[in-house]
């Protein structure tokens, strides 16, 4: 398993459909995954850490775990198969339930998991981006910083 960091969300071009980027912490592999709408927001809202009105599904999520005193360790990105991610969301008491990666994700920029990823996953679909092409993910960062949840179709 390796250790990864988000990078952010962004929508792909010609098809308008929302990815987010994870990146490894110890390497030069992204892994890009394709993401609803819904969760690119829920993402985007978390990295800025803005505090919808009134909660959202992964903000209820979190406030439920937290009320049942519940404490999610990891969010490990399990597989690949038919061009399909497969996410599992583990907690402190060992306990393991399947998830989609774009809402494990989300929880876990909410309540400070660590994500990880299986090597088999970021041999089969991660991309190698040399540090000659780091400026282009430096812009990337810069446009994420300035992108708002209202840019995926969605307001909050």
């Amino acid at each position: 398993m390796k250790h990864m960091e988000v990078v952010g969300v962004r929508v792909e071009m010609p098809s308008n459909q929302p990815i987010v980027l994870l990146k490894e912490t110890d390497g030069e592999r992204y892994l890009p995954i394709w993401i609803g709408a819904v969760e690119a927001t829920a993402i985007a809202l978390a990295q800025q850490g803005a505090t919808p009105a009134r909660p959202l599904t992964h903000d209820l999520f979190r406030d439920v775990l937290q009320a049942l005193d519940a404490s999610l360790e990891t969010v490990n990105i399990t597989g690949l198969q038919d061009g399909i991610f497969y996410a599992e969301l583990v907690f402190a008491d060992g306990t393991e339930v399947s998830a989609r990666p774009s809402d494990s994700i989300a929880l876990a920029l909410r309540m400070g998991a660590a994500i990880y990823a299986h090597e088999d996953v970021i041999d089969e679909a991660g991309v190698p981006i040399p540090d000659e092409q780091e400026n282009e993910v430096e812009r990337f960062r810069e446009f994420l910083d300035q992108i708002s949840p209202e840019d995926f179709g969605r307001t909050t």
